[in-house]
């Protein structure tokens, strides 16, 4: 049950080797969704994440864990590794049947799905946190302390349910305490050493604007797109001196192909207003040097680009009117008469 959803949020490293370590925020998630489509079908989604960047899959046929990157399987032992691999396996093979046979008490209307979260937060004042929940439609059920289920406030009576049968599971409970409890930290630490340099590796945003679709009679739709950056935050406004304008949106950062990750920036505005309008862009990886796109100069750019365009179009114009011009002026050639 531990093969789901993870968070590990805010841990900064202590003193020592770990001085140069992660000093912002960093999560490692573990995602798992069964969809339950009738009394037979089933299907399993799952992925790892540490940060923003996806380490683990999950292969529903084999029933083992994907590891994406060479470090993905941190400093454990590949013994470790298998023995996590069986106890994973085991749970998707038992649970999907167990919930099936009760889906009708519970009230689990199909097609339906299950989502389990859990893990463990570290952090040099705080200490370790760990915990584990279990959702239905994505409402909470059930989370899990020490060594026993809860039922959610929320989930009523099916929670109530659900977790009088999770708790005679006592076995199993007493595992997932201990991989959240140990397993859970030292393996987040070891990925952390081993995936320094995926994780801290700062790349540089390529910034430029554009126009959107027409938002109305006399209005303009401004666009700022940014790519290719890592980390992850980002700072991109539409300014007007020093003042944030009002009115702009963004999009949600979408990940690129590489790794990297990929904005757009909105501003509505009316066509003629536009005059000092710039897009700002801060990011960790500019050392400070924010980058800074003006309209006018986008504006001028495309001016040229336009005129380059055209120029050769209307020349190409000329030439071929002209030229059928003088064919039309040209005496036809004379007939040749038939030899007798």
């Amino acid at each position: 049950m531990l093969f789901l959803q993870i968070t590990f949020l805010a841990v900064l490293l202590a003193a020592g080797d770990n001085e140069d370590a992660f000093q912002e925020q960093i999560s490692f998630h573990m995602i798992h969704i069964s969809s339950f489509y009738n009394h037979s079908w089933t299907q399993n989604w799952g992925s790892g994440w540490l940060g923003e960047l996806q380490i683990l899959g999950w292969n529903s046929n084999s029933y083992s864990v994907i590891f994406l990157r060479p470090w993905s399987k941190g400093n454990f032992s590949n013994k470790e590794i298998t023995e996590m691999e069986k106890f994973f396996r085991r749970l998707h093979i038992e649970l999907p049947p167990l919930i099936r046979k009760h889906a009708s008490e519970w009230k689990f209307e199909y097609p339906f799905e299950v989502q389990m979260t859990g893990g463990c937060e570290l952090h040099p004042r705080e200490g370790k946190v760990v915990f584990l929940q279990y959702a239905y439609q994505g409402s909470e059920l059930l989370t899990f302390q020490n060594n026993s289920w809860l039922p959610s406030s929320k989930g009523g009576t099916r929670a109530q349910e659900v977790c009088r049968l999770f708790n005679q599971r006592h076995v199993v409970n007493i595992i997932i305490q201990r991989l959240l409890r140990d397993t859970c930290p030292r393996f987040l630490l070891g990925l952390f050493d081993a995936g320094k340099a995926d994780l801290q590796r700062k790349v540089k945003p390529e910034a430029w604007l554009s126009t959107g679709s027409n938002p109305g009679p006399g209005r303009q739709m401004l666009v700022c797109h940014v790519s290719g950056f890592h980390p992850k935050p980002i700072w991109v406004k539409w300014m007007r001196g020093e003042h944030v304008q009002q009115g702009t949106q963004q999009s949600g950062i979408l990940p690129n192909a590489d790794g990297t990750w990929y904005l757009q920036v909105f501003l509505e505005v009316e066509a003629t207003e536009t005059s000092g309008l710039y897009c700002r862009v801060r990011h960790s990886s500019l050392g400070g040097q924010d980058i800074l796109l003006y309209l006018e100069h986008h504006q001028g750019s495309m001016g040229w680009i336009i005129l380059a365009v055209m120029v050769p179009l209307v020349l190409l114009t000329c030439l071929a009117f002209w030229l059928r011009k003088r064919w039309s002026h040209c005496e036809p050639p004379p007939t040749l008469l038939p030899l007798e």
